[in-house]
Order: C-alpha cells, then structure tokens, then sequence
C-alpha cells in the first residue's frame, strides 16, 4: 500500500513529508518551552536590557523560520512539475527575506522602545515615535526591494513603470505626502516634542503624539485636536514649555483726581509687591510700571511682570492682582471706572432754544440715574 502512487508521489513519500513538516511543529513547540522554562527567566534576571530586546525580537521570527524550513524540506522530497519548483523556490527566497527584515525590524523598534531617552544634539527628545515609525517603513521598503531583486525582478524597470503611475498617484496623494514630509520636517527642526504647551496660530495645548500624518494635541479642555502636519509646519508655533519665565502684562486705571505725589507712590507700590510674592521675578530689569496713558475716564498704568517656570501660572497671577488691590486700598488710590458729566445752564423763558438744551440736558438726566 505504501508504494501506491498519488500524484506522481508514493503513500510513503507524502507521510515522511508529512512528518516532516509535523516535526517542525514539535520544535517550534520545544522551543517555545524550552524559552518560556528556562531562557525567559533567565534573561529577566540579568540588569542588562540588551538581551531582552535581542531575546524578544528573535523568538518569533526563528520560530516562523523553522517552520519554513520544515516545509521546504517536506516540498522538495516530493516530485512535481518544474514550473511548480520554481514557484515554490522563489516564494521560499522572499519569505526567508522577509523573516529576515523581520528580525530587524523588532530589533530596531526594540532598541527605540527602551531607549526612547536618546540625546539628540545634547537635547532630550521625546520624537521616538516618528523616529519608530520612519526606521521600520525604511526597513521593509528594503526587505520588499531585496525580495524582489532575489527573484529576478528588475528593480530599475519596476521603479520606471511605478513612476509614471506614480505621477498620478502623488497628485492625488499630495496631502498625504506633505504632511509625512512634515513629520520629517518636525523631527529635525524640532519646534517643539511630545509633551510640550505650545500655541499654534492661537490654538493652545499639550502635544500628545506626533505622527507619521498628523499631529495631536490636547486642549486645556481636555479635548483632542488633530492638525494635520504640514498645516502645523506652515503655522507660527510658540513653544510655551521652552520660555524660561512668562511674562505677564496688567493694566490699571485711576481716577483723575489722583495726584502727581499718590501716583509715584501707586508705581513705587507696583514695583515692590514681586519681592513679597512666590514664583515672581524680583530682577529689577523683570518688573516695569509706568504711567502710560490718559484715556476717558482714568489715568492708566501699564505694568509688567514675569513669572517663574516653576510656578503655577493662574495662581501666582491671582496672588499677584489680590496684592495689588490690597495695597492699593490701603495706600488709598481709587480705580477708575467708566463715567459721565453733565453740565446744565439756566436758560431764559423767552428762549426756545435755551429750552430745548435744557429739557435735552434733564432727558440724559434722567437716563443717567
């Protein structure tokens, strides 16, 4: 029975190949085991992270190459046409490659995952996403080429046929490809990196991820908006996390019967407060108050001051404009607020016109109280 053929192949040539192929399935399985027992827990022990990326990126791509080789083996003990030997050798030559490009890919996205703290021109950055993202498209563009190449395809050829679809493609593609050139565009100039409070054309908010088609940030009420990256390549930026202090501008109006002594002292008021507050400046050249304008109804003063990084900015404001009333309440300096004066002339009976401003002059009167 056993030498009965069935296609071309006795009954005994399909069970070997079948064994063989089972029996890769029994060492795919021991080695599972043999890793999860005794190499797992061995490489948990050691203070070195090398050989957990070296071991976790390798362990699947060695597992799906045994069970290739099992299936190559068990192919070509069985006789069949040359057309369908070389379909089978060729597909085997792509996939080896692309277990290969597998295992450099997980090493490489291995290495950028535990060492996502790489210094880059002396600066922490917190890009490694995009960086992940761009090395393993890099990585298996290669792979597929060489794949390809392996075969007998001739690359050149295939990149011109590619090219004048591709025309047309990047047309109607052109969003999609300027915002990955944006992501590019991101990571090296660095405007600003994950995690980063940054205002973009007014827009502000916490950068939560960059990638490889937009850039996400959270608002201050807690919302997610999505920019997509060549619109934030092409925006003003201000990176707020980067400013060393913030500066803050207040404007105060007085009363215009202020007098010249009460207003050097609301300056001199102005300039001290800082010096009793936390998180505040108190270099001279930090703090500016001057009297700055006359406008309808007060005497303005513009005053700057700068708080620290470190601070909480809402709070330390709030403490700053709670000082500010208190001492001027206490030194006596009135704020202004919007008002009206109304002149009124006595008139003669005989003078309509006179009655008319007058009657006029008691209407605005009336509507003022």
């Amino acid at each position: 029975m056993l030498e009965r053929e069935i296609w071309g192949n006795t009954i005994e040539t399909w069970c070997i190949s079948i064994l063989i192929f089972l029996g890769a399935i029994v060492i795919v399985k021991l080695l599972t085991l043999f890793s999860k027992r005794i190499l797992k827990p061995f490489i948990n022990r050691t203070a070195n992270k090398l050989d957990d990326i070296i071991y976790y990126s390798l362990e699947p791509p060695i597992k799906f190459a045994v069970i290739l080789l099992g299936i190559w083996i068990a192919i070509h003990r069985l006789v069949y046409p040359d057309d369908f030997v070389e379909i089978v050798d060729k597909t085997y030559r792509i996939l080896i490659i692309l277990d290969i490009t597998w295992i450099f890919a997980r090493l490489f996205g291995g290495l950028l995952q535990n060492y996502r703290g790489l210094k880059v021109n002396g600066q922490l950055t917190k890009m490694m996403p995009v960086i992940k993202r761009a090395i393993l498209v890099i990585v298996w563009i290669l792979g597929i080429v060489m794949a390809l190449s392996n075969i007998g395809v001739n690359i050149s050829a295939l990149l011109g046929t590619l090219g004048i679809g591709g025309i047309a493609f990047a047309l109607a593609a052109q969003d999609t490809v300027k915002n990955v050139f944006g992501a590019f565009t991101i990571f090296t100039d660095k405007p600003f990196s994950i995690g980063d409070t940054i205002n973009v054309n007014g827009f502000e908010g916490t950068v939560v991820d960059v990638g490889v088609r937009s850039t996400k940030i959270q608002g201050y009420d807690r919302r997610i908006t999505t920019f997509p990256n060549y619109k934030i390549t092409d925006a003003s930026i201000i990176n707020i996390s980067s400013e060393p202090m913030r500066r803050v501008t207040v404007k105060l109006g007085l009363t215009y019967d202020t007098t010249y002594e009460k207003m050097k002292e609301a300056l001199d008021i102005l300039r001290t407060i800082p010096q009793r507050i936390d998180y505040v400046s108190t270099n001279p050249s930090d703090i500016t108050a001057y009297f700055s304008d006359y406008t309808d109804s007060a005497l303005v003063i513009t005053y700057f001051y700068y708080i620290e990084k470190k601070g909480d900015l809402l709070k330390v404001m709030s403490d700053m404009n709670i000082e500010i009333l208190a001492s001027f309440n206490k030194a006596k300096l009135n704020f202004a607020f919007p008002t009206r004066t109304i002149h009124i002339q006595n008139y003669n009976s005989s003078d309509s016109q006179g009655k008319q401003e007058y009657d006029k002059a008691q209407e605005n009167k009336d509507i003022q109280k």
